[in-house]
Protein backbone atom coordinates (compact mmCIF):
# COMPACT_ATOMS: atom_id res chain seq x y z
CA UNK A 1 0.00 0.00 0.00
CA UNK A 2 1.27 3.34 -0.63
CA UNK A 3 2.16 6.09 2.19
CA UNK A 4 2.09 8.72 0.16
CA UNK A 5 0.65 11.90 2.58
CA UNK A 6 -3.15 11.63 2.81
CA UNK A 7 -5.38 13.37 5.58
CA UNK A 8 -7.42 10.36 5.29
CA UNK A 9 -5.55 7.35 4.38
CA UNK A 10 -6.13 3.78 6.48
CA UNK A 11 -3.87 2.01 7.52
CA UNK A 12 -3.29 -1.58 5.89
CA UNK A 13 -6.27 -4.14 6.03
CA UNK A 14 -8.45 -1.21 7.59
CA UNK A 15 -10.21 1.39 5.88
CA UNK A 16 -10.41 3.58 2.74
CA UNK A 17 -12.48 6.24 0.93
CA UNK A 18 -12.49 7.18 -2.52
CA UNK A 19 -10.88 10.85 -2.81
CA UNK A 20 -13.20 13.83 -3.23
CA UNK A 21 -12.62 17.31 -4.18
CA UNK A 22 -14.87 19.89 -3.35
CA UNK A 23 -15.01 23.04 -5.59
CA UNK A 24 -17.02 26.90 -4.41
CA UNK A 25 -16.93 29.43 -7.02
CA UNK A 26 -13.74 31.46 -5.54
CA UNK A 27 -11.75 28.28 -3.84
CA UNK A 28 -11.35 24.52 -4.41
CA UNK A 29 -10.92 22.91 -1.38
CA UNK A 30 -9.02 19.39 -1.07
CA UNK A 31 -11.29 17.13 1.17
CA UNK A 32 -9.72 13.65 2.95
CA UNK A 33 -8.18 11.35 0.70
CA UNK A 34 -8.24 7.94 1.55
CA UNK A 35 -8.14 4.39 -0.61
CA UNK A 36 -10.88 2.39 -1.53
CA UNK A 37 -9.43 -1.20 -1.32
CA UNK A 38 -11.05 -2.99 2.22
CA UNK A 39 -13.83 -4.88 3.16
CA UNK A 40 -14.40 -3.68 6.51
CA UNK A 41 -14.35 0.13 5.16
CA UNK A 42 -17.61 -1.26 3.12
CA UNK A 43 -18.80 -2.22 5.99
CA UNK A 44 -18.86 0.52 8.35
CA UNK A 45 -20.24 2.79 5.19
CA UNK A 46 -23.21 0.15 5.39
CA UNK A 47 -24.20 1.02 8.70
CA UNK A 48 -23.80 4.20 8.62
CA UNK A 49 -26.02 5.02 5.17
CA UNK A 50 -29.31 2.07 5.55
CA UNK A 51 -31.66 3.42 7.51
CA UNK A 52 -32.46 0.50 9.99
CA UNK A 53 -33.64 -3.02 8.12
CA UNK A 54 -37.44 -3.78 8.43
CA UNK A 55 -37.86 -7.61 8.31
CA UNK A 56 -40.75 -8.57 6.11
CA UNK A 57 -43.47 -10.47 7.07
CA UNK A 58 -42.63 -14.11 7.75
CA UNK A 59 -39.06 -13.50 8.02
CA UNK A 60 -37.54 -14.56 11.35
CA UNK A 61 -35.64 -11.57 13.49
CA UNK A 62 -32.24 -12.24 13.46
CA UNK A 63 -30.28 -9.50 15.37
CA UNK A 64 -26.63 -11.06 14.30
CA UNK A 65 -27.31 -10.34 10.88
CA UNK A 66 -28.25 -6.82 11.35
CA UNK A 67 -25.39 -4.53 10.81
CA UNK A 68 -23.66 -2.63 13.98
CA UNK A 69 -24.58 -4.91 16.43
CA UNK A 70 -22.15 -5.03 19.64
CA UNK A 71 -21.25 -8.22 18.58
CA UNK A 72 -19.72 -7.39 14.77
CA UNK A 73 -18.49 -4.30 16.23
CA UNK A 74 -16.01 -6.27 18.85
CA UNK A 75 -15.34 -8.45 16.20
CA UNK A 76 -13.64 -5.98 14.18
CA UNK A 77 -12.09 -4.03 17.34
CA UNK A 78 -11.03 -7.22 18.28
CA UNK A 79 -9.19 -8.13 14.89
CA UNK A 80 -7.75 -4.87 14.38
CA UNK A 81 -6.05 -4.70 18.10
CA UNK A 82 -4.68 -7.76 17.38
CA UNK A 83 -3.12 -7.37 13.89
CA UNK A 84 -1.73 -4.06 16.04
CA UNK A 85 0.81 -6.37 17.86
CA UNK A 86 1.67 -8.31 14.85
CA UNK A 87 -0.53 -11.26 15.97
CA UNK A 88 -3.26 -11.22 14.07
CA UNK A 89 -5.11 -13.23 10.85
CA UNK A 90 -6.79 -11.57 7.98
CA UNK A 91 -9.83 -13.60 6.84
CA UNK A 92 -7.63 -15.18 3.82
CA UNK A 93 -5.37 -16.60 6.07
CA UNK A 94 -2.42 -14.46 5.52
CA UNK A 95 -0.41 -12.93 8.36
CA UNK A 96 -1.08 -9.35 9.73
CA UNK A 97 2.06 -7.62 9.13
CA UNK A 98 3.44 -4.81 11.42
CA UNK A 99 3.06 -1.31 10.51
CA UNK A 100 6.36 0.75 10.05
CA UNK A 101 6.29 3.14 13.07
CA UNK A 102 5.04 6.93 11.96
CA UNK A 103 4.51 9.87 14.04
CA UNK A 104 0.83 9.40 12.67
CA UNK A 105 -1.31 7.48 14.89
CA UNK A 106 -4.48 5.99 13.78
CA UNK A 107 -7.37 5.93 17.32
CA UNK A 108 -9.99 3.95 17.20
CA UNK A 109 -13.20 3.38 19.62
CA UNK A 110 -14.01 6.73 20.61
CA UNK A 111 -17.80 7.33 22.36
CA UNK A 112 -19.72 9.60 20.55
CA UNK A 113 -19.74 12.27 22.42
CA UNK A 114 -15.81 13.16 21.61
CA UNK A 115 -14.53 16.23 20.32
CA UNK A 116 -10.98 17.31 19.80
CA UNK A 117 -9.74 18.60 22.52
CA UNK A 118 -10.91 15.29 24.16
CA UNK A 119 -7.96 13.69 22.29
CA UNK A 120 -5.29 16.41 22.85
CA UNK A 121 -6.29 16.50 26.37
CA UNK A 122 -5.67 12.50 27.02
CA UNK A 123 -3.18 12.36 24.29
CA UNK A 124 -0.39 15.09 24.99
CA UNK A 125 1.07 13.06 27.97
CA UNK A 126 3.02 11.95 25.31
CA UNK A 127 4.34 14.60 22.83
CA UNK A 128 3.45 17.97 21.18
CA UNK A 129 0.56 17.23 18.66
CA UNK A 130 0.45 18.89 15.48
CA UNK A 131 -2.57 18.15 13.78
CA UNK A 132 -6.07 16.13 14.61
CA UNK A 133 -8.60 14.71 12.04
CA UNK A 134 -11.79 13.16 13.48
CA UNK A 135 -13.43 10.81 11.62
CA UNK A 136 -17.29 11.63 14.00
CA UNK A 137 -19.11 8.73 12.08
CA UNK A 138 -16.23 5.97 12.43
CA UNK A 139 -15.69 7.47 15.67
CA UNK A 140 -12.42 7.44 14.58
CA UNK A 141 -9.22 10.02 14.39
CA UNK A 142 -5.91 10.43 13.26
CA UNK A 143 -3.64 12.38 15.65
CA UNK A 144 -0.30 13.79 13.93
CA UNK A 145 2.43 14.62 16.94
CA UNK A 146 5.77 16.54 16.42
CA UNK A 147 8.44 13.54 16.54
CA UNK A 148 7.78 9.59 15.90
CA UNK A 149 9.14 8.97 19.25
CA UNK A 150 5.61 10.83 20.87
CA UNK A 151 3.73 8.42 18.82
CA UNK A 152 5.94 5.12 19.73
CA UNK A 153 5.16 6.04 23.21
CA UNK A 154 1.30 6.78 22.44
CA UNK A 155 1.25 3.34 20.69
CA UNK A 156 3.12 1.65 23.49
CA UNK A 157 1.22 2.92 26.14
CA UNK A 158 -1.86 1.78 24.58
CA UNK A 159 -0.70 -1.54 24.11
CA UNK A 160 0.52 -2.05 28.03
CA UNK A 161 -2.55 -0.32 29.73
CA UNK A 162 -5.97 1.27 28.60
CA UNK A 163 -5.89 4.76 27.53
CA UNK A 164 -9.47 6.70 28.16
CA UNK A 165 -10.66 9.60 25.85
CA UNK A 166 -13.59 11.06 27.17
CA UNK A 167 -14.23 8.23 29.40
CA UNK A 168 -13.83 5.40 26.88
CA UNK A 169 -11.09 3.41 26.52
CA UNK A 170 -9.38 3.47 22.86
CA UNK A 171 -7.24 1.89 20.88
CA UNK A 172 -3.89 2.75 18.85
CA UNK A 173 -1.81 2.11 16.31
CA UNK A 174 0.60 3.31 13.27
CA UNK A 175 -1.18 5.38 10.57
CA UNK A 176 0.21 4.18 6.96
CA UNK A 177 0.87 7.95 6.76
CA UNK A 178 3.88 9.79 7.57
CA UNK A 179 2.32 13.07 8.13
CA UNK A 180 -1.50 14.40 7.68
CA UNK A 181 -2.16 16.58 4.77
CA UNK A 182 -3.51 20.38 5.58
CA UNK A 183 -5.36 22.62 3.06
CA UNK A 184 -3.10 25.42 3.89
CA UNK A 185 0.59 25.54 4.47
CA UNK A 186 1.46 21.79 3.72
CA UNK A 187 5.27 22.55 4.80
CA UNK A 188 4.96 24.06 7.62
CA UNK A 189 3.20 21.50 10.17
CA UNK A 190 1.91 23.74 13.00
CA UNK A 191 0.72 26.61 10.89
CA UNK A 192 -2.94 27.23 11.01
CA UNK A 193 -5.73 29.64 9.25
CA UNK A 194 -8.37 31.92 10.22
CA UNK A 195 -11.12 30.24 8.20
CA UNK A 196 -12.34 26.74 8.59
CA UNK A 197 -13.96 24.44 6.63
CA UNK A 198 -16.76 22.88 8.35
CA UNK A 199 -18.55 19.86 6.90
CA UNK A 200 -21.75 18.84 8.56
CA UNK A 201 -22.61 15.20 8.12
CA UNK A 202 -26.07 14.03 8.52
CA UNK A 203 -28.11 17.78 8.32
CA UNK A 204 -31.34 16.71 9.85
CA UNK A 205 -31.84 20.28 9.83
CA UNK A 206 -31.68 23.64 8.28
CA UNK A 207 -28.04 25.06 8.46
CA UNK A 208 -28.08 28.68 7.90
CA UNK A 209 -25.40 31.39 9.08
CA UNK A 210 -27.24 32.15 12.25
CA UNK A 211 -26.90 28.80 13.49
CA UNK A 212 -23.38 28.86 12.95
CA UNK A 213 -22.56 32.30 14.10
CA UNK A 214 -24.58 31.19 17.03
CA UNK A 215 -22.43 28.13 17.63
CA UNK A 216 -19.03 29.73 16.99
CA UNK A 217 -19.32 33.55 17.82
CA UNK A 218 -19.17 31.89 22.10
CA UNK A 219 -15.70 30.63 21.24
CA UNK A 220 -13.83 33.60 19.01
CA UNK A 221 -15.06 36.65 17.37
CA UNK A 222 -16.61 35.74 13.39
CA UNK A 223 -15.67 37.98 11.38
CA UNK A 224 -18.00 36.17 7.95
CA UNK A 225 -20.10 32.95 7.00
CA UNK A 226 -20.15 31.27 3.59
CA UNK A 227 -22.47 28.37 2.99
CA UNK A 228 -22.86 26.31 0.48
CA UNK A 229 -24.10 22.81 -1.01
CA UNK A 230 -22.36 21.66 -3.67
CA UNK A 231 -21.33 18.27 -1.90
CA UNK A 232 -23.57 17.78 1.04
CA UNK A 233 -23.84 20.99 3.13
CA UNK A 234 -20.63 22.44 4.31
CA UNK A 235 -19.40 26.35 4.86
CA UNK A 236 -15.92 28.26 5.82
CA UNK A 237 -16.11 30.56 9.38
CA UNK A 238 -13.86 32.98 8.89
CA UNK A 239 -12.37 34.30 12.74
CA UNK A 240 -10.75 37.74 13.37
CA UNK A 241 -7.81 35.54 14.86
CA UNK A 242 -5.52 32.34 13.86
CA UNK A 243 -6.23 31.25 17.97
CA UNK A 244 -9.68 32.15 18.16
CA UNK A 245 -10.16 29.35 14.79
CA UNK A 246 -7.75 26.86 16.76
CA UNK A 247 -9.94 26.91 19.79
CA UNK A 248 -13.01 26.54 18.26
CA UNK A 249 -11.41 23.80 15.76
CA UNK A 250 -10.69 22.27 19.10
CA UNK A 251 -13.80 22.51 20.72
CA UNK A 252 -15.99 21.82 18.13
CA UNK A 253 -14.79 19.42 15.84
CA UNK A 254 -16.72 16.14 15.70
CA UNK A 255 -20.04 17.96 17.58
CA UNK A 256 -23.14 17.56 17.00
CA UNK A 257 -25.26 20.98 16.32
CA UNK A 258 -28.10 18.75 17.49
CA UNK A 259 -28.51 15.81 19.02
CA UNK A 260 -27.23 12.97 17.00
CA UNK A 261 -27.76 15.05 13.78
CA UNK A 262 -25.60 17.65 12.33
CA UNK A 263 -22.44 16.90 13.38
CA UNK A 264 -19.03 18.57 12.25
CA UNK A 265 -15.85 17.83 11.01
CA UNK A 266 -13.58 20.72 10.87
CA UNK A 267 -10.69 21.50 8.97
CA UNK A 268 -8.96 24.61 7.87
CA UNK A 269 -9.70 26.41 4.95
CA UNK A 270 -7.37 27.06 1.98
CA UNK A 271 -8.35 31.00 1.62
CA UNK A 272 -7.21 33.31 4.37
CA UNK A 273 -10.33 35.75 4.07
CA UNK A 274 -13.90 35.06 3.11
CA UNK A 275 -15.54 37.31 0.27
CA UNK A 276 -19.28 37.94 0.89
CA UNK A 277 -21.78 40.01 -1.47
CA UNK A 278 -25.10 39.76 0.48
CA UNK A 279 -26.16 38.87 3.73
CA UNK A 280 -28.78 36.38 4.08
CA UNK A 281 -28.99 32.61 5.56
CA UNK A 282 -26.12 31.56 3.04
CA UNK A 283 -23.60 34.07 3.40
CA UNK A 284 -23.01 36.91 6.24
CA UNK A 285 -20.02 39.48 6.74
CA UNK A 286 -21.11 40.74 10.24
CA UNK A 287 -18.28 43.99 9.55
CA UNK A 288 -20.96 44.99 7.21
CA UNK A 289 -24.41 44.41 9.07
CA UNK A 290 -26.26 46.01 6.27
CA UNK A 291 -24.85 44.64 3.24
CA UNK A 292 -27.61 43.85 0.81
CA UNK A 293 -27.46 42.14 -2.86
CA UNK A 294 -25.89 44.48 -5.63
CA UNK A 295 -28.28 45.79 -8.03
CA UNK A 296 -27.16 44.02 -11.68
CA UNK A 297 -27.97 46.43 -14.24
CA UNK A 298 -30.67 49.45 -15.05
CA UNK A 299 -32.35 47.93 -17.75
CA UNK A 300 -36.18 47.17 -18.26
CA UNK A 301 -36.54 43.69 -15.75
CA UNK A 302 -37.91 41.02 -17.45
CA UNK A 303 -41.22 40.00 -16.23
CA UNK A 304 -41.43 37.26 -13.66
CA UNK A 305 -44.45 34.42 -14.31
CA UNK A 306 -44.70 33.53 -10.86
CA UNK A 307 -43.81 36.69 -9.11
CA UNK A 308 -40.64 37.94 -6.76
CA UNK A 309 -40.33 35.35 -4.84
CA UNK A 310 -42.70 31.83 -3.51
CA UNK A 311 -45.46 33.25 -1.71
CA UNK A 312 -44.33 31.19 1.05
CA UNK A 313 -41.38 33.24 1.47
CA UNK A 314 -40.65 36.77 3.24
CA UNK A 315 -38.36 39.10 0.95
CA UNK A 316 -35.65 39.16 2.83
CA UNK A 317 -36.28 35.08 4.71
CA UNK A 318 -35.40 36.37 7.54
CA UNK A 319 -38.09 36.53 10.56
CA UNK A 320 -37.51 37.06 14.37
CA UNK A 321 -34.26 35.83 16.47
CA UNK A 322 -34.83 32.33 17.09
CA UNK A 323 -34.89 31.69 21.08
CA UNK A 324 -31.99 29.24 22.32
CA UNK A 325 -30.93 26.02 24.11
CA UNK A 326 -28.60 26.69 27.16
CA UNK A 327 -26.09 23.85 27.20
CA UNK A 328 -26.59 20.59 29.24
CA UNK A 329 -24.50 19.80 32.04
CA UNK A 330 -22.97 17.21 30.50
CA UNK A 331 -22.22 18.66 27.10
CA UNK A 332 -19.15 17.49 24.95
CA UNK A 333 -18.35 21.63 24.75
CA UNK A 334 -17.36 22.02 28.18
CA UNK A 335 -14.18 21.07 28.14
CA UNK A 336 -11.02 22.16 30.05
CA UNK A 337 -8.16 21.85 27.90
CA UNK A 338 -9.36 24.89 26.06
CA UNK A 339 -10.15 28.16 26.50
CA UNK A 340 -13.99 27.77 26.11
CA UNK A 341 -16.82 29.47 28.20
CA UNK A 342 -18.76 26.80 30.70
CA UNK A 343 -21.79 27.27 28.84
CA UNK A 344 -22.47 27.46 24.34
CA UNK A 345 -25.69 28.51 23.61
CA UNK A 346 -27.37 27.20 19.76
CA UNK A 347 -30.13 27.66 18.58
CA UNK A 348 -33.64 25.40 17.80
CA UNK A 349 -33.83 24.00 14.65
CA UNK A 350 -35.88 25.85 12.51
CA UNK A 351 -37.43 25.10 9.03
CA UNK A 352 -36.68 27.63 6.25
CA UNK A 353 -40.77 28.63 5.97
CA UNK A 354 -40.05 29.98 9.71
CA UNK A 355 -38.02 32.62 9.07
CA UNK A 356 -40.44 34.41 7.16
CA UNK A 357 -43.05 34.90 9.81
CA UNK A 358 -45.45 32.89 8.03
CA UNK A 359 -46.69 29.63 9.89
CA UNK A 360 -44.16 26.69 9.08
CA UNK A 361 -45.74 23.82 6.42
CA UNK A 362 -45.17 20.27 6.39
CA UNK A 363 -46.21 20.24 2.75
CA UNK A 364 -44.19 20.65 -0.17
CA UNK A 365 -44.73 21.58 -3.57
CA UNK A 366 -43.21 19.85 -6.92
CA UNK A 367 -43.68 20.76 -10.37
CA UNK A 368 -41.58 19.84 -13.21
CA UNK A 369 -43.56 16.09 -13.13
CA UNK A 370 -43.03 14.07 -16.31
CA UNK A 371 -46.57 13.05 -17.07
CA UNK A 372 -46.31 9.69 -17.99
CA UNK A 373 -43.65 8.00 -15.71
CA UNK A 374 -43.82 9.83 -12.35
CA UNK A 375 -46.81 9.23 -10.02
CA UNK A 376 -47.50 9.37 -6.25
CA UNK A 377 -45.51 5.94 -5.55
CA UNK A 378 -42.45 6.92 -7.54
CA UNK A 379 -42.97 10.41 -5.89
CA UNK A 380 -43.11 8.83 -2.09
CA UNK A 381 -39.80 6.59 -3.63
CA UNK A 382 -37.68 9.63 -4.20
CA UNK A 383 -39.20 11.79 -0.87
CA UNK A 384 -38.78 9.13 1.62
CA UNK A 385 -35.45 9.66 2.00
CA UNK A 386 -35.81 12.88 3.61
CA UNK A 387 -38.60 12.30 5.89
CA UNK A 388 -41.53 10.52 6.24
CA UNK A 389 -44.63 10.76 3.75
CA UNK A 390 -48.03 10.76 4.37
CA UNK A 391 -50.31 11.30 1.36
CA UNK A 392 -48.97 12.48 -1.96
CA UNK A 393 -51.65 14.27 -4.22
CA UNK A 394 -51.19 15.27 -7.74
CA UNK A 395 -53.03 18.29 -8.47
CA UNK A 396 -55.56 18.52 -11.90
CA UNK A 397 -55.81 22.68 -12.30
CA UNK A 398 -51.80 22.25 -12.65
CA UNK A 399 -50.53 19.53 -15.00
CA UNK A 400 -46.91 18.09 -13.90
CA UNK A 401 -47.04 19.09 -10.37
CA UNK A 402 -48.15 17.03 -7.18
CA UNK A 403 -48.41 18.14 -3.28
CA UNK A 404 -46.65 16.30 -0.92
CA UNK A 405 -47.63 15.90 2.92
CA UNK A 406 -44.30 14.85 4.80
CA UNK A 407 -44.11 14.29 8.51
CA UNK A 408 -42.84 17.56 9.61
CA UNK A 409 -41.85 21.19 8.66
CA UNK A 410 -38.04 19.62 8.20
CA UNK A 411 -38.67 17.23 6.18
CA UNK A 412 -39.79 19.24 3.84
CA UNK A 413 -36.77 21.83 3.84
CA UNK A 414 -34.35 18.47 3.48
CA UNK A 415 -36.55 17.93 0.28
CA UNK A 416 -35.91 20.70 -0.84
CA UNK A 417 -31.97 21.20 -0.12
CA UNK A 418 -31.55 18.23 -1.78
CA UNK A 419 -33.76 17.77 -4.27
CA UNK A 420 -35.14 21.24 -6.03
CA UNK A 421 -33.49 21.62 -9.30
CA UNK A 422 -32.60 18.01 -10.12
CA UNK A 423 -33.32 16.00 -12.85
CA UNK A 424 -35.77 13.47 -13.11
CA UNK A 425 -37.06 11.97 -16.49
CA UNK A 426 -35.20 14.34 -18.41
CA UNK A 427 -37.76 17.28 -16.39
CA UNK A 428 -36.20 19.84 -13.83
CA UNK A 429 -37.97 19.59 -11.01
CA UNK A 430 -38.86 22.78 -8.69
CA UNK A 431 -39.56 21.95 -4.98
CA UNK A 432 -40.35 24.90 -2.43
CA UNK A 433 -42.88 25.23 0.46
CA UNK A 434 -46.51 24.83 -0.29
CA UNK A 435 -48.78 27.68 1.48
CA UNK A 436 -51.39 24.84 2.05
CA UNK A 437 -50.68 22.84 5.49
CA UNK A 438 -52.59 19.66 4.87
CA UNK A 439 -53.18 17.73 1.44
CA UNK A 440 -57.13 16.86 0.94
CA UNK A 441 -57.76 14.61 -1.30
CA UNK A 442 -60.24 16.03 -3.51
CA UNK A 443 -60.65 16.04 -7.04
CA UNK A 444 -58.87 12.60 -7.42
CA UNK A 445 -58.71 11.62 -11.07
CA UNK A 446 -56.58 8.85 -12.95
CA UNK A 447 -52.79 9.87 -13.88
CA UNK A 448 -51.72 8.82 -17.41
CA UNK A 449 -50.18 5.44 -16.35
CA UNK A 450 -53.75 4.39 -15.24
CA UNK A 451 -52.90 5.44 -11.33
CA UNK A 452 -54.86 7.28 -8.45
CA UNK A 453 -53.97 11.14 -8.71
CA UNK A 454 -54.02 10.59 -4.77
CA UNK A 455 -52.76 8.05 -2.50
CA UNK A 456 -52.04 7.69 1.53
CA UNK A 457 -48.60 6.74 2.80
CA UNK A 458 -49.31 7.23 5.94
CA UNK A 459 -49.56 3.79 7.64
CA UNK A 460 -46.90 2.31 4.97
CA UNK A 461 -43.78 0.64 6.42
CA UNK A 462 -41.34 1.84 3.97
CA UNK A 463 -41.15 5.09 5.79
CA UNK A 464 -38.40 5.64 7.42
CA UNK A 465 -38.45 8.20 9.69
CA UNK A 466 -41.14 6.65 11.64
CA UNK A 467 -39.07 6.11 15.21
CA UNK A 468 -36.21 8.08 16.79
CA UNK A 469 -33.68 4.77 16.33
CA UNK A 470 -34.65 4.20 12.60
CA UNK A 471 -34.37 7.93 12.12
CA UNK A 472 -31.04 8.48 13.98
CA UNK A 473 -29.52 5.53 11.20
CA UNK A 474 -30.63 7.71 7.92
CA UNK A 475 -27.96 9.65 6.47
CA UNK A 476 -29.34 12.71 4.72
CA UNK A 477 -27.35 12.39 1.39
CA UNK A 478 -28.16 14.38 -1.80
CA UNK A 479 -27.90 12.60 -4.06
CA UNK A 480 -25.22 10.71 -6.58
CA UNK A 481 -24.35 8.50 -9.02
CA UNK A 482 -23.79 5.54 -6.32
CA UNK A 483 -26.74 3.93 -4.81
CA UNK A 484 -26.53 2.02 -1.65
CA UNK A 485 -28.95 -1.05 -1.69
CA UNK A 486 -30.15 -3.28 1.28
CA UNK A 487 -32.95 -5.93 2.18
CA UNK A 488 -32.08 -8.24 -0.51
CA UNK A 489 -32.39 -12.03 -0.44
CA UNK A 490 -29.01 -13.81 -1.06
CA UNK A 491 -29.95 -15.55 -3.76
CA UNK A 492 -30.16 -12.16 -5.99
CA UNK A 493 -26.58 -11.77 -8.12
CA UNK A 494 -25.39 -8.96 -10.42
CA UNK A 495 -27.08 -10.22 -13.28
CA UNK A 496 -30.41 -10.25 -11.49
CA UNK A 497 -30.23 -6.57 -10.43
CA UNK A 498 -29.13 -5.85 -13.73
CA UNK A 499 -32.35 -7.67 -15.75
CA UNK A 500 -34.49 -5.78 -13.05
CA UNK A 501 -33.24 -2.74 -14.55
CA UNK A 502 -33.94 -3.85 -18.12
CA UNK A 503 -37.22 -5.25 -17.10
CA UNK A 504 -38.21 -1.26 -16.20
CA UNK A 505 -36.67 0.64 -18.68
CA UNK A 506 -33.99 1.83 -16.59
CA UNK A 507 -30.60 2.63 -17.26
CA UNK A 508 -28.52 -0.32 -15.72
CA UNK A 509 -25.14 -0.09 -13.46
CA UNK A 510 -21.91 0.50 -14.42
CA UNK A 511 -19.65 -0.96 -11.63
CA UNK A 512 -21.23 -2.93 -8.66
CA UNK A 513 -20.03 -3.72 -4.96
CA UNK A 514 -21.58 -6.62 -3.10
CA UNK A 515 -20.75 -6.12 0.78
CA UNK A 516 -19.53 -9.58 2.98
CA UNK A 517 -22.33 -10.66 5.17
CA UNK A 518 -22.26 -13.22 8.00
CA UNK A 519 -23.56 -16.42 6.56
CA UNK A 520 -26.21 -16.61 9.20
CA UNK A 521 -27.60 -13.19 7.53
CA UNK A 522 -30.74 -12.96 5.49
CA UNK A 523 -30.21 -9.99 3.40
CA UNK A 524 -27.40 -8.87 1.30
CA UNK A 525 -26.56 -5.28 0.39
CA UNK A 526 -24.25 -3.94 -1.43
CA UNK A 527 -23.55 -0.32 -4.14
CA UNK A 528 -24.51 0.36 -7.45
CA UNK A 529 -22.60 3.22 -9.97
CA UNK A 530 -24.21 4.46 -12.07
CA UNK A 531 -22.79 6.64 -15.53
CA UNK A 532 -24.76 9.97 -14.25
CA UNK A 533 -26.52 11.39 -11.01
CA UNK A 534 -29.40 11.65 -13.38
CA UNK A 535 -29.60 7.80 -13.99
CA UNK A 536 -28.95 6.64 -10.30
CA UNK A 537 -32.22 8.94 -9.42
CA UNK A 538 -34.30 7.44 -12.24
CA UNK A 539 -33.27 4.14 -11.10
CA UNK A 540 -34.19 5.11 -7.30
CA UNK A 541 -37.25 6.70 -8.17
CA UNK A 542 -38.29 3.43 -10.15
CA UNK A 543 -36.74 0.75 -8.48
CA UNK A 544 -36.89 1.97 -5.05
CA UNK A 545 -39.34 -0.73 -2.60
CA UNK A 546 -39.50 -3.15 -5.13
CA UNK A 547 -41.00 -6.22 -4.30
CA UNK A 548 -38.61 -9.22 -4.73
CA UNK A 549 -40.26 -12.51 -5.05
CA UNK A 550 -37.98 -15.92 -4.72
CA UNK A 551 -39.26 -19.33 -5.38
CA UNK A 552 -40.58 -21.17 -2.20
CA UNK A 553 -40.38 -17.66 -0.20
CA UNK A 554 -43.34 -17.04 1.34
CA UNK A 555 -43.30 -13.36 1.25
CA UNK A 556 -41.52 -10.75 -0.95
CA UNK A 557 -38.18 -9.56 -0.47
CA UNK A 558 -38.54 -5.27 0.08
CA UNK A 559 -35.71 -3.79 -1.90
CA UNK A 560 -34.43 -0.51 -0.41
CA UNK A 561 -32.20 2.18 -2.31
CA UNK A 562 -30.64 5.44 -1.14
CA UNK A 563 -27.81 7.21 -2.18
CA UNK A 564 -24.53 6.47 -1.11
CA UNK A 565 -21.66 8.43 0.45
CA UNK A 566 -19.14 7.62 -2.02
CA UNK A 567 -18.93 9.49 -5.50
CA UNK A 568 -17.69 6.46 -6.98
CA UNK A 569 -16.71 2.88 -6.84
Amino acid sequence: MSTAEGAGQREEGEYGRAAKRLKTEDTETETETEETEEREEREEREEREEGEEELEEGEDSDSGSLPGNGEAATDNRARWSASQFGAGRRDNGEDSHRISPSPVVHVRGLCEAVVEADLIDALDKFGSICYVMMMPFKRQALVEFSAVESADRCVSCGAKEPVYIAGQQAYFNYSTSKRITRPTNADNPNSGNKVLLLSIQNPLYPITTDVLYTVCNPIGSVLRIVIFKRNGIQAMVEFDSVQCAQKAKAALNGADIYAGCCTLKIEYARPTRLNVIKNDNESWDYTKPYLVRRDRGKGRQRQAILGEHPSSYSDNGYGPPCPLLPLPSNSRYKLTSVDVPDMVSYPLPQSSSSYSGHAPSSVAMVSGLHPSKMNCIRIFNLFCLYGNIEKVKFMKSVPGTALVEMGDEYAVDRAITHLNSIKVFGKRLNVCVSKQHAVIPSQVFELEDGSSSYKDFAMTRNNRFSSAGQASKNIIQPPSAVLHYYNVPPCISQDHLLRLCTEHDVPGFVKFKMFDAKPSSKTISGLLEFDSKTEAVEVLTVLNHYQIRIPNGSNPYTLKLCFSTSSHL
